[in-house]
C-alpha cells in the first residue's frame, strides 16, 4: 500500500511543484516571484464571467439529441399546439429503455382521429412477423422482430382504426427507431413541442 502511495506521489510531483506558479499567474502575476497585476485578473474576469453566465443560462435551454432517428443534433422547447411533422419530446418508461425513464425526441406523425392501419407481414427473422404501419394510407414505418442487441421486440397492435382523441403516434423514418411502432401512441399531455436548434 505504501509503495502504491509512493508511486502515485512521485507521478504527481511535477504537477504539484507547478501549483504555486499557476496560482501566481492566475492572480495576474507574470510568473513566480513577480508582483501581481490586478488589472490582468480583472480583464480575465471580464472575459470569463460573461461566457460562464451565458453558458449557465443556455445549456438548460437546449436538449442534445443522441439518436440518429431525427434530423437534429439539438432542440429546444417551442410553445404552441403540436402539428403533424413537429418535433416532440417526452419521458419514455419502457423495459428496453432501461430502469429509469429516458428523454426521447420524435416526430408527431399520426394525429388524433387519423386512420391508423397495421398490416402484419412475415419478417426476415424466421418464425416472426413485422408490423407495417400506415397513417391515412401513408407508410409510417415497419417494426422489427429483433432489436440491435438481439432482444425480442413486440410491435404495437392498434385496438381501433383511428388514433384516439388526446393521443399522437410518434416516430421517424429511421428503420431502427424505437417509437410508437413498439409502444403505441403517446398522450398529448406528455408531449412537449420542440424546434430544431442545430
Amino acid at each position: 500500500m505504501l509503495r502504491l502511495a509512493w508511486k502515485a506521489g512521485k507521478a504527481l510531483w511535477p504537477e504539484i511543484r507547478l501549483l504555486p506558479l499557476r496560482a501566481a499567474v492566475a492572480l495576474g502575476s507574470a510568473g513566480l516571484g513577480q508582483p501581481p497585476r490586478p488589472q490582468q485578473l480583472w480583464k480575465a474576469y471580464g472575459i470569463v464571467l460573461p461566457i460562464g453566465v451565458l453558458t449557465w443560462w443556455a445549456i438548460p435551454q437546449v436538449t442534445w439529441v443522441m439518436s440518429p432517428s431525427i434530423k437534429a443534433w439539438a432542440v429546444r422547447a417551442a410553445p404552441g399546439p403540436i402539428h403533424r411533422g413537429d418535433l416532440v419530446s417526452f419521458e419514455l418508461s419502457h423495459p428496453l429503455a432501461g430502469p429509469k425513464p429516458v428523454g426521447v425526441t420524435k416526430y408527431a406523425l399520426c394525429m388524433p382521429g387519423d386512420r391508423i392501419d397495421m398490416i402484419e407481414k412475415p419478417s426476415m427473422t424466421p418464425r416472426a412477423w413485422d408490423g407495417w404501419y400506415y397513417c391515412n394510407g401513408r407508410l409510417l414505418g415497419v417494426s422489427k422482430a429483433i432489436g440491435r442487441n438481439g432482444q425480442r421486440l413486440d410491435h404495437w397492435n392498434p385496438a381501433a382504426a383511428r388514433i384516439p382523441s388526446g393521443m399522437i403516434y410518434v416516430g421517424s423514418s429511421h428503420p431502427s427507431g424505437f417509437d410508437s411502432r413498439y409502444y403505441g401512441p403517446i398522450a398529448i399531455s406528455r408531449l412537449q413541442r420542440m424546434e430544431r436548434v442545430l
